[in-house]
């Protein structure tokens, strides 16, 4: 044995004795040293990946002589493949290949390069291993990593003025380790040498911690899905265990995956509605997939992944998505179903559930986020509307904007942007009705077993058993018999004895008994415009009515 052989396996010695010292239970517990954890790839090591015969720790990453030409001494061969990175539309970052920190760890975990290939020996004499090539499974990241979480990019300020949602990296957690120059790579969230916390993470998951260094999502921390101590369902995660029981606990983790993510944009579990309604079916959260397929709603099967989170209102595709109108990061719950709480100024304000949804403004403005309800309905109910199949006979200028019909300068309309008139201009109305200075959208647009409403349902315009999303029954045909029940959305709000006894009108119980015409023959929903004297009380233009040879 030659001098220079000697002195190496005295620094190999040297090295695997800190490295047993160290691990000692005098100095460190469990899984806290590289020597009890799945990194000890020797033949001592726990993980199911060992050496035939080596029994030195730290020769698998590093040696004191014939290594690579950077720290750590390392002692790996460095991965030369083009990497497929990650890719979203949202993303503020300028993502490259991975860096040297990164492909350190990549030099096993693309399953590429042999993991007894090591510099200090010859190629043809690789250590020895029960598994030469690391297998396929979580751990395997392969050269595809467009569903694991970006690395290779810089997190700086500059990075955080573009995205409101990222915090500065002066106030990131110094846990997490940055490179020099904020070089954001896999060594920022992993130590290879301590295993504590698992999965070589510096900072835990629970509860979101190690995510929420970086990020700062708007209204995440009291949302209901960070409160939330329901069990996170398999069909959630793919059929992957998580680590933690409750929602609460798993935080991100509920919905996300750092690594290998089914949905590899934005890295979600499954594609965005689908997993909402994993968990809203009724087993786990209130039972929206129930009313989904109702006569009439919000059917998610209409052009599935056209949401994005930065559209425009004004030029996006016809879409139907959860996110449009709920933000999972920052909805809150709202037990009792109340409307009192959203009341402003005499218009209705956003539930908590739709809390941090973009709209778009009485004015036609896009807005980031949503004061008022009807702000979130005008996002594709306004100029750009959505395309209308099923439409009510005579009244087909009642399509389109209703954002316009709407507006306070039109001749009438329901008092949803403008307040109530008030007086006896409406001599129908109940004594309830009279009280309510504005209504609602979802006065009108709702699920009619809605717990608003009395019902044990869940609120909102996702599904109705009635025609239009209503949340009672508007008959609309001609020739309709007249019954409390055929117009009892009307009659919510108008007393019916008054209507039939003609004390706002004297043809009313002519035109809705004797002729059997539904109101909708000469009303329109939401408003008219044009002058006031003939398009009062919502009253469509007479020449469209088959009374006005008669009258």
């Amino acid at each position: 044995m030659n001098k220079s052989t000697q002195h190496m396996q005295s620094d190999y010695r040297y090295v695997l004795a800190i490295a047993l010292l160290l691990s000692s239970p005098i100095f460190l517990s469990a899984d806290e040293s590289v020597v009890n954890s799945k990194h000890n790839l020797s033949t001592s090591g726990r993980g199911t990946i060992r050496a035939l015969n080596e029994d030195q720790v730290c020769i698998f990453c590093h040696a004191p002589h014939n290594t690579a030409p950077q720290t750590p001494l390392w002692n790996r061969h460095n991965p030369t493949a083009y990497y497929r990175i990650y890719q979203s539309s949202t993303t503020d970052a300028r993502i490259d290949q991975p860096g040297a920190a990164s492909k350190m760890c990549l030099s096993c975990h693309d399953g590429t390069i042999a993991m007894g290939l090591v510099l200090s020996r010859d190629p043809n004499d690789p250590l020895p291993m029960n598994q030469p090539f690391m297998p396929t499974g979580p751990s395997n990241l392969t050269n595809d990593l467009s569903d694991d979480h970006p690395i290779g990019f810089r997190f700086d300020r500059q990075l955080s003025n573009r995205d409101p949602q990222l915090r500065s990296p002066d106030l990131v957690s110094r846990e997490v380790k940055l490179g020099e120059r904020g070089q954001l790579e896999c060594t920022a969230c992993h130590d290879p040498h301590n295993n504590e916390l698992g999965n070589f993470l510096r900072v835990t998951e629970r509860q979101g911690v190690l995510c929420n260094t970086c990020h700062d999502m708007t209204g995440w921390r009291t949302s209901a899905h960070a409160l939330s101590p329901r069990t996170v369902p398999a069909t959630v995660t793919g059929g992957t265990p998580r680590e933690f029981r409750s929602m609460a606990d798993n935080a991100c983790g509920s919905c996300h995956s750092s690594h290998g993510a089914a949905h590899p944009e934005r890295l979600l579990n499954d594609r965005p509605s689908d997993l909402c309604i994993d968990c809203h079916n009724g087993l786990y959260g209130r039972d929206i997939q129930g009313v989904l397929n109702a006569r009439s709603g919000h059917r998610l099967k209409r052009l599935y992944d056209a949401h994005e989170p930065n559209e425009n209102p004004l030029t996006m595709r016809p879409h139907v998505e959860c996110v449009d109108c709920h933000n999972p990061h920052a909805v809150k719950d709202d037990p009792l179903g109340s409307r009192l709480a959203r009341i402003d100024l005499g218009r209705a304000r956003v539930p908590p559930a739709m809390a941090e949804v973009p709209g778009v403004s009485s004015s036609g403005v896009p807005i980031d986020r949503a004061n008022f309800y009807y702000e979130v309905c005008f996002r594709c109910h306004a100029d750009k509307p959505v395309p209308i199949t099923n439409r009510i006979a005579r009244q087909r200028d009642s399509y389109g904007n209703i954002r316009r019909q709407l507006l306070p300068t039109a001749a009438s309309s329901h008092p949803i942007l403008r307040s109530a008139r008030g007086g006896n201009e409406t001599p129908s109305l109940t004594p309830e009705a009279r009280l309510k200075t504005n209504m609602d959208c979802q006065d009108c647009h709702n699920n009619p077993d809605a717990r608003q409403l009395g019902g044990g349902g869940p609120n909102g315009p996702h599904g109705s058993r009635f025609e239009y999303l209503l949340a009672d029954r508007y008959e609309t045909a001609d020739f309709t018999m007249e019954s409390p029940q055929a117009y009892s959305l009307c009659y919510q709000c108008h007393d019916r004895t008054s209507i039939l006894g003609d004390e706002s009108f004297k043809f009313h119980r002519r035109h809705v008994v004797d002729g059997r015409s539904p109101c909708s023959s000469c009303h329109a929903p939401h408003g008219v415009s044009g002058s006031r004297s003939r398009h009062d009380h919502l009253i469509i233009l007479i020449a469209n009515c088959r009374w006005a040879a008669v009258l």
